[in-house]
């Protein structure tokens, strides 16, 4: 294994009793790419992305993410990825500012820099007219957006995506690939869930079926 890959797994393995939710995943995501990994309901792929993520610990194998193992330095993982899931995590009582500036703190980013970095992704993604607003109100993919924005925050150098589209309309789905692609860009890595072969193909330098 070396840090010349960004994500890196060797015979990953997961048990929930008799259950294999994972068999023996092998994953090299080289830096700055996307890679798309695809498959249908129940094929494993949440479960591959909550073990990248630290927040389950794999049954057999390893994973190194950002050159650091998943098991013995969680917490340099957490450091250095950002994640959103198949669920915007935003709270619907809070504007979508507050949202980003609440994130921003658990960031460890406070006062003007938070601020700053808040509004800055913000106008990003197109929001800052809706900024002010309580986050129930926002259509669905407007929150998908704003979730994105929110695993951003850190500046990650990676971003995990499980399903980030799901539910989405043909829109507002073109407004997340769009944003992924601009990452992927400017040199993030990015780990892709999806169960549409049109967004991987779309998205992916990469893809593992």
């Amino acid at each position: 294994m070396t840090t010349t890959y960004a994500v890196l797994s060797e015979g990953l393995e997961k048990r929930f009793g008799e259950v294999r939710a994972l068999r023996g995943l092998d994953l090299a995501v080289p830096e700055g790419t996307v890679c798309g990994l695809l498959g249908p309901n129940g094929a494993g792929k949440t479960t591959a992305v909550r073990i990248l993520t630290t927040l389950t610990a794999p049954t057999a194998g390893r994973a190194l993410v950002a050159g650091h193992d998943v098991t013995r330095d969680p917490a340099a993982v957490r450091r250095a990825i950002g994640v959103t899931g198949q669920y915007a995590s935003v709270d619907g009582d809070l504007t979508g500012r507050e949202n980003l500036r609440l994130f921003a703190r658990l960031a460890g980013l406070h006062g003007r820099a938070g601020r700053e970095r808040a509004d800055g992704l913000l106008e990003r993604f197109g929001l800052t007219e809706a900024a002010g607003r309580v986050a129930s109100t926002w259509s669905g993919g407007m929150r998908r957006r704003l979730d994105l924005a929110a695993g951003l925050i850190a500046r990650p150098r990676v971003l995990f995506l499980d399903e980030p589209t799901t539910g989405l309309d043909p829109a507002a789905r073109e407004h997340i690939w769009e944003a992924v692609r601009a990452l992927a860009d400017e040199g993030t890595t990015v780990l892709l869930t999806t169960q549409y072969l049109e967004e991987a193909d779309r998205l992916a330098d990469d893809i593992l079926v």
